[in-house]
Parts: structure tokens; sequence; C-alpha cells
């Protein structure tokens, strides 16, 4: 059987590292697309000239806002909600963190099932995105050169927390907090003055799993909503040996672009991993199938929604027209975070 890829945030999915080989590779390698059915390319990656332009922001995963007209509940506001095992015991070990005021909104959710995530808040020009990384991983964040180059940090409190704050400038700032538990957290705040940092960082609460649940726009697929979703995004998607759909239980709460670069991966890689498979067999007919599946990924419904909010699919077919073209670069895998054995 096929191993399918658990769930790794973006964040570590696309290291810096990883894009620079991957973008070299493809580059050095790239060739037409491969010639499809049914409507146009939604990216048209028509040879190495056009591939460099697209790149531009390829390596980026970005998502659109949700509607800003809708507002969350406060703190206080809960709803009942069915989530697994799984959830809960990241619920456990990771911040849960909301802003009880009203007026913020999030624009941006990753994670909340694996030991790092991310989360960003909205209210008019004012932002604040909370990181939450595994503990062991502090010190060599709070050290790297983005910090060291700051001034020096002035301290600020959260939540019965502690930390420093670092001005980025221009109503910019940084903030970290040591380790709690087995993760810590770190902020990036824009559009707020320093005494509106202060004031806003005093409303910012650690609540249970069931209320920040509940205080998510009704579009981010919580783990309760995995099934239906799942359902709605692989519909009309042909799915390689060994797919296990239970393993979509382990992306944890996402916005619906990041839970289709989820889907994505996983489909994408187990039908590269029966392409190795039937090629080092010199199974001919599974070879054919294998890259007919990733073919018609260009027409693959959630692929081409997602194209009109990131480059999550640019990258994916940058990927799988080189496997249709009977290549596969090096560095291919590890860029679509594919499991290595």
């Amino acid at each position: 059987m096929t191993q399918q890829p658990t769930y790794l945030p973006p964040e570590r999915a696309f290291t810096p590292e990883v894009r620079t080989r991957l973008r070299a590779r493809i580059l050095s390698e790239t060739v037409e697309p491969a010639p499809r059915r049914g409507r146009r390319l939604a990216w048209p990656l028509a040879g190495a000239s056009v591939a460099a332009a697209a790149l531009v922001g390829v390596f980026a995963l970005s998502a659109s806002d949700p509607d800003p007209s809708r507002g969350h509940p406060v703190a206080s506001q809960t709803t009942a909600v069915t989530y697994t095992a799984l959830a809960l015991k990241a619920a456990e070990q990771n911040p849960r963190l909301l802003i009880d005021e009203p007026g913020w909104k999030v624009d941006y959710l990753t994670g909340f099932a694996d030991e790092s995530g991310s989360i960003r808040w909205a209210n008019g020009q004012r932002h604040l995105e909370i990181n939450w990384r595994a503990a062991r991983d502090y010190h060599a964040r709070r050290f790297d050169d983005t910090w060291m180059r700051q001034q020096k940090p002035e301290k600020v409190t959260m939540d019965g927390r502690t930390g420093e704050l670092f001005s980025f400038g221009d109503k910019s700032w940084g903030v970290m907090f040591r380790p709690r538990g087995a993760s810590f957290v770190d902020m990036r705040v824009d559009g707020m003055t320093r005494a509106e940092v202060t004031r806003v960082l005093s409303l910012v609460k650690s609540v249970d799993v069931e209320t920040w649940l509940a205080a998510l726009p009704p579009e981010m697929v919580t783990p309760d909503k995995i099934d239906e979703r799942a359902t709605e995004v692989l519909a009309g998607v042909p799915l390689p040996p060994g797919f296990d759909r239970a393993e979509l239980q382990n992306v944890g709460t996402n916005q619906p672009y990041h839970f289709g670069a989820a889907v994505a991966r996983m489909v994408g890689c187990g039908w590269i991993a029966e392409w190795k498979r039937a090629k080092e067999a010199g199974d001919h007919a599974a070879v054919t199938r294998a890259a007919d599946a990733l073919r018609g990924s260009h027409d693959w419904k959630f692929l081409l929604d997602m194209a009109d909010e990131g480059d999550y699919p640019a990258l994916f077919w940058m990927v799988t027209d080189q496997v249709v073209a009977g290549k596969l670069p090096p560095g291919a895998e590890e860029g679509l975070n594919c499991p290595t054995s």
C-alpha cells in the first residue's frame, strides 16, 4: 500500500531552501505542459520563459480574505462542535488565543493539528498575527538575525505571559513570548501605535477549544466539517491506490484554501508514488493511469478555484506536468512535501 503523507503546514512545506532548489531544478528541465482534454489551463506554463515569469510569486502560499462584512463571536460565546481525538490533543498542547473585543475577524488560518500554526486577526487596518511553534525551536527563533537586528526589546504582558516587543517601524511590531508547555508564541502586529499594541494585547485571552472553534468564521474547515468538505473537494477527482480519506482528519482547522492544498498534496503525492512504482516495475498500463490522473488535475474544480486565490495550484501543476511528460526532477516531491518512503 502506498504511504499517504500526513499534514504539514505550508510554513514547513515550503521553506526557502526547498523553494530555491525546486525552482532551479524545475526551471532547468521545464517541458511543455501535457496536452489535455477540455478547457484551457487556468495557469498556462508554456515553456521555460513563461514558467520563469510565472515563478515570480509561485513559491509563497497565499489565501483570499473572508467576507469583511462577517463578524466573529467574542470569547464569551460558545457553540457545541464535534472534533477528533487528534484535534483535542492539539488543542491541549497549542495556544487558543482570541481577542475579546467585537470587530476582529479571522482572515488567515492554518494548522492547529500540528505543533505549529498561524492565525491572523484583522480589524480595519489593524492586524494581529499569532504564530505558535514547537518549544524546542524557541532559542533559534529568538536569536536569529531578523530579531537581533532590532532595537533592544521592551517588556510586554499578555494573558499572564511576559514577552518582548520589537519595533519594525511604521506601526509594525514583533512580539515573542517564552515557551509555555510544548509551544511558544510569536506575533506580528501591524497598523497600531505602541499604546494600541499594549491595549490589544491586554484583550487577548486563552479559551477552551469549543470557544476557539466557535469564534472562527463559518467558512473555516473545522474538524467537524472535514468529511463534508472532503466530499465536495474530491468530487470527480481520481484517487490513487492506497489513498486513505481518514488521513484528512490530520489536517486540523484551516481556511478552505489551505485545506484544498492539503488534499491536493495527498492526492498528487499518491499518484506520483504510483507512477514511480509502475515505472520501476515496467507496468506501462499503471504508468498511463497515473499520468492521465495527474494530467486531469488541470480540470479539478477545487484547484481551479484555488488558482483565483493563490499560487499553490501553479506549483502543483509545475511538478505534475513534469511527471506527465515522463520526468521527475530531483526535489520535486520534496517541493510538494511528499513522504520520503
